[in-house]
């Protein structure tokens, strides 16, 4: 099978599908190059300053942020973040859904010495359990995306306590899903998603009951590293700047992909996008005889991660081998998933033409080694 040549016509345009780092446009690159007087210069001058205030403006259009809500970026991605919650964000107690490894990772995070232990809703790999209301919480943690399993959970508040936090890890969903903002007090993601840049920055949008929570933990004498400090983020993310020297790469290409799905529609197109492509691949799979998604409840699914498993006729590693001999790539399994199954990201820059031939180019795979 790794010897198949799959016919011209069949191939995608872009045959990057992987689930981060994800594609990146060609009008990122030419931004960069554009910005070549900038690249290597001060991040505590204007020409900076300028760049990640023009990032933060355009996130607030893109997610809608109401009066209240602020845009705060700092060092270190999403897997700083969950360090950065449990020093600045959870004061007693959190609780998690632990549905794949980002929401594992933050569990692990929030079980740090000076919190109390955190309460776990953990369901296997494919599935998704749900958040109830538990005394003594005051952060509720979920993602809004699962990248690992291709599992999806709606945004929405845990009952209606005024005093308890509600914390979404969205690194794969911002920009690629819909979802109204207010129902969280933290939105945080990385930008090699659907926003099209490199790793070592976090973003989040912080509603005013996340930024007064931040800054009574940092005023309580608990001792928070400086890297660490969400009240340092938000002192200099108000700056237009970062606490150390970010990458100045990832701004420029977030600024321009947050442009362009900003110009096209905003997230309700960027949504519909990635809605388009993902339906496709579902209702592929659902019709082939020897596929089937991942996720069996379709009120699950991702619609920027696809999962899709094959039974035992199929040897989804040789497929994705022979895929990639053909320059599509990246579509192989979570490695810790360790399923017989393709991964395929429909982040907002994939084309959803793209995504129809991947369709063709797998089941000419599959035909060819079948006969």
């Amino acid at each position: 099978m790794a010897e198949t040549v799959i016919p011209a016509d069949l191939l995608p345009r872009d045959g990057r599908f992987g689930c981060g780092p994800s594609k990146v446009r060609p009008e990122q690159l030419a931004a960069l190059t554009a910005a070549h007087d900038l690249l290597g210069t001060s991040h505590r001058q204007a020409p900076v300053k300028n760049l990640v205030a023009s990032v933060r403006s355009g996130l607030a259009e893109l997610f809608r942020l109401p009066d209240g809500y602020e845009v705060v970026l700092g060092n270190g991605g999403s897997t700083a973040f969950w360090d950065v919650a449990a020093a600045g964000l959870i004061e007693k107690r959190s609780a998690h859904l632990d549905f794949g490894e980002f929401g594992s990772k933050f569990v692990a995070s929030a079980s740090a010495p000076w919190l109390e232990a955190p309460h776990v809703v953990k369901t296997a790999g494919g599935t998704r359990g749900a958040l109830e209301v538990v005394d003594g919480v005051d952060v509720y943690a979920y993602p809004h995306n699962e990248t690992s399993t291709g599992v999806s959970a709606p945004v929405t508040r845990v009952g209606a306590s005024p005093d308890a936090l509600t914390v979404v890890d969205a690194t794969s969903a911002a920009g690629g899903i819909d979802f109204d903002v207010t129902e969280t007090d933290v939105y945080y993601f990385a930008p090699q998603k659907n926003f099209a840049g490199d790793g070592g920055l976090w973003l989040a949008l912080m509603s005013s009951a996340a930024i007064e929570r931040a800054e009574r933990i940092g005023a309580s004498g608990r001792w928070i590293p400086p890297f660490l400090s969400l009240t340092a983020a938000i002192d200099n993310s108000r700056l237009q700047q970062t606490l150390n020297t970010p990458a100045l790469a990832t701004l420029v290409m977030l600024d321009e992909q947050v442009r362009w799905i900003n110009g096209e529609g905003g997230l309700a197109w960027a949504s519909a996008r990635t809605a388009e492509s993902s339906d496709h691949l579902y209702a592929w799979a659902e019709a082939h005889s020897c596929a089937t998604p991942f996720v069996t409840d379709p009120d699950h699914r991702s619609q920027v991660v696809v999962t899709i498993d094959f039974d035992d006729s199929v040897d989804a590693a040789a497929v994705a081998k022979t895929l990639r001999a053909n320059g599509i790539v990246d579509t192989e399994p979570y490695r810790k998933l360790g399923r017989n199954q393709l991964r395929i990201a429909t982040f907002v820059a994939i084309e959803p033409d793209d995504v129809r031939q991947l369709t063709r180019a797998i089941d000419f795979v599959l035909e060819n080694a079948a006969g």
